[in-house]
């Protein structure tokens, strides 16, 4: 059987040997979701230096008093296997409350981290201003209990996009490749060798992420980005490029790495017949000696594809760019999903402050 993460491990040996024998007679679902590196998977010994220990959420049935709960948990010991389980009045050091064992309702849990309740049903905003760091966190942790099946509805409604949602979003990943793919050897060429690294970093991480989506996986926040990438099969295949582009010291080799990466991610964008297909050859940028992959050719068949209603609506609501260019394809502005559009963590980890954003993303 395996057991997760040690984090993991932890929390399911703490739910199972103190917890639910507490519980005994009290309906409930258990989980590990939501913060902390240990949900998904990614926690090792550096983890327990701060704000660690044995936590999993107790999920009460709506209605249900938690009172006779709340007491029964005053039972459990101040440690576990070495670690403070905390659960009455201990506090982390930047001041919020730690609660090692979390009583609340899934509608509560689910709408606090996302802003719905998944088993209601998620709407274009929902998807869209919700980020994939977010989704990650609560589809990826272990469940310890769920005899009503609770949580598994709500995070099987959280596995994926709906399609036109999914190729709305796939769009804007690529138009953000086509927005700046010039860029690194436009900068090189004229002796501005930072800017050109710089943006061959930048195009790197959009790569990455849009390689996510592609193999329909919700990427996590920054600090794990890497380490979820080299996991996926496409990440092992365009990973030595990307090393590349990111070490090698002439722009044109930069050039031609990220452009063999992207051919990669082209032709796999292909092969999920979401569109039609787009030849994955670099191009020439203008009549410039610059080759780029042409993201916006990609972004153009996507978009083209989608006929969901609320999607369409939304393209018609962005608009279209005018007068593309000779060459280039007719695409609209897609700012795409929340996590495509901004990039603070002060806005991302907040589903209040995400919501809030819905102008930014042609949702209001």
């Amino acid at each position: 059987m395996n057991l997760g993460s040690p984090g993991q491990a932890l929390a399911r040996r703490f739910y199972h040997r103190l917890v639910a024998p507490l519980l005994m007679g009290t309906p409930h679902a258990a989980a590990l979701l939501g913060e902390g590196s240990e949900v998904l998977g990614y926690d090792d010994k550096v983890s327990t230096d701060h704000d660690f220990g044995p936590r999993v959420q107790i999920f009460l049935p709506r209605g249900v008093d938690p009172a006779p709960a709340e007491q029964a948990l005053t039972g459990l010991p101040q440690l576990f296997e070495g670690f403070l389980v905390g659960y009455s009045r201990t506090h982390h050091r930047d001041g919020r409350a730690d609660r090692q064992v979390d009583l609340t309702t899934v509608e509560e849990f689910f709408t606090t981290a996302i802003g719905t309740d998944p088993a209601s049903g998620m709407q274009l905003a929902d998807w869209l201003l919700t980020p994939t760091q977010r989704l990650a966190s609560l589809t990826a942790g272990p469940v310890f209990h769920d005899p009503h099946h609770a949580l598994t509805t709500r995070r099987d409604a959280l596995t994926w996009y709906p399609d036109d949602v999914w190729r709305y979003v796939l769009a804007a990943g690529w138009l953000r490749i086509g927005q700046e793919e010039s860029f690194v050897g436009r900068a090189g060429a004229t002796g501005d060798d930072l800017g050109s690294r710089v943006l061959t970093a930048r195009l790197v991480r959009d790569l990455m992420r849009l390689t996510y989506l592609i193999e329909r996986r919700w990427a996590p926040y920054g600090k794990w980005l890497g380490r979820g990438f080299t996991a996926l099969p496409l990440g092992a295949a365009i990973g030595p490029a990307l090393d590349a582009a990111l070490t090698v010291t002439d722009w044109r080799d930069r050039e031609e790495a990220l452009c063999a990466a992207a051919s990669e991610l082209a032709a796999a964008t292909n092969r999920l017949q979401l569109a039609d297909p787009v030849d994955p050859s670099p191009r020439q940028f203008y009549g410039r000696d610059i080759w780029t992959p042409g993201g916006e050719r990609y972004a153009a068949a996507l978009t083209a594809a989608i006929t969901d209603p609320a999607v369409t609506a939304l393209l018609a609501r962005l608009g279209e760019r005018r007068d593309p260019g000779p060459g280039m394809a007719l695409v609209g502005r897609l700012p795409g999903a929340i996590d495509q559009a901004v990039d603070s963590a002060d806005i991302l980890c907040h589903h209040d402050r995400c919501r809030a954003a819905a102008p930014v993303l042609g949702l209001a």
